[in-house]
């Protein structure tokens, strides 16, 4: 059976027009205990944006149907721009979404555009279908009416939408509380989207909130999983031969740390010595954090372990807690 990839070769080579599963499966010679798979994978295509399914239960690429797959970015003004998949072609460029041919999309959702009019600023259209949502938490501020009526207004002003929250979903969150929201039922063209609180980060004039806020909007990991922390807890304070293999061992030079009292990361320090010559060396330490963790470094969803985002007044989300960084890091 071809794979979808050799599917998508057939088409742009071969397929002029629209074509139902049978016949593709015939043209590609498919066996017919394989054609029940062939066409889960046709399906996945088009959920994915590289097939598109017309009328008459047909198929056939984006381009031919004047469709284009790609990821949305909406204005707080309502409006939006679909930047497409394949950018990098030279005829490609971003297409204009007017607010009321948004659908039922919002911010950073990959969807599938049709072109609809070709002006001298650019190009217009309309999404068609959503093909993939970008997240269903929204970080926003707790608000309810007069009347009750409980709402989270996106802390992203791009998401135009306010979220509602039905009674009894609002967990202990209070107003002007900032909160996580998870949606449980997208916008349509006649209602908004409607959430529960899944977590309270607490009044954003609080110390620490702003920061929450930020690793809640980017979905930055800040924690790790028990397997790769009993990993770096057994892994212990004892620096093996094979951990100072290549490397030239400092420790019996005395080493002062640069980093103030209450930094959440001694990772800097200085040396200093008197040479023979009456001149000084200083060397300046920079510890260079590698993953420790072999779980962690296999698991798919931690393969950006490695890197160490920083925020205002807080330690790099990924590191381990203090007690581990001292213990493990080398």
């Amino acid at each position: 059976m071809p794979i979808p990839e050799q599917i998508l070769t057939f088409f742009k080579e071969r397929i002029a027009h629209p074509t139902t599963a049978r016949e593709l499966a015939r043209l590609l010679r498919v066996p017919r205990d394989e054609r029940v798979a062939f066409k889960r994978d046709l399906k996945r295509l088009v959920m994915s944006g590289q097939l598109v399914q017309v009328r008459g239960n047909r198929f056939a690429l984006p381009d031919t149907e004047n469709l284009v797959a790609g990821r949305l970015h909406t204005n707080p003004g309502g409006f939006g721009f679909v930047a497409p998949d394949d950018a990098e072609r030279s005829d490609r460029r971003d297409i204009y979404i007017a607010a009321a041919n948004l659908s039922e999309a919002m911010h950073g959702d990959r969807v599938l555009v049709r072109v609809e009019r070709h002006t001298p600023r650019g190009l217009e259209g309309r999404i068609v279908r959503i093909v993939e949502r970008a997240h269903d938490t929204v970080v926003g501020r707790f608000e309810s009416d007069a009347a009750g009526l409980a709402y989270v207004v996106p802390f992203d002003r791009r998401i135009t939408a306010d979220i509602h929250v039905p009674s009894g979903q609002g967990g202990a969150a209070e107003p002007n509380d900032m909160v996580v929201v998870q949606i449980t039922r997208w916008p349509t063209a006649t209602q908004g989207p409607v959430g529960r609180i899944v977590e309270v980060l607490g009044n954003i004039d609080e110390p620490g909130v702003d920061t929450q806020i930020i690793i809640r909007k980017h979905n930055i990991p800040d924690t790790h999983s028990e397997e790769s922390v009993e990993e770096a807890r057994r892994l212990g304070s004892a620096v093996k031969p094979s951990d100072i293999r290549g490397r030239t061992d400092f420790r019996p030079t005395t080493t002062v740390t640069i980093d103030g009292e209450h930094a959440r990361d001694f990772d800097d320090a200085i040396t200093l010595e008197k040479l023979p010559n009456g001149n000084y060396w200083l060397g300046v330490t920079l510890r260079m954090y590698r993953t420790t963790s072999r779980k962690e470094a296999r698991s798919t969803k931690r393969r950006t372990s490695g890197v160490r985002r920083f925020i205002s007044r807080s330690a790099p989300c990924t590191c381990f807690r203090q007690s581990l960084r001292r213990d493990c890091a080398v």
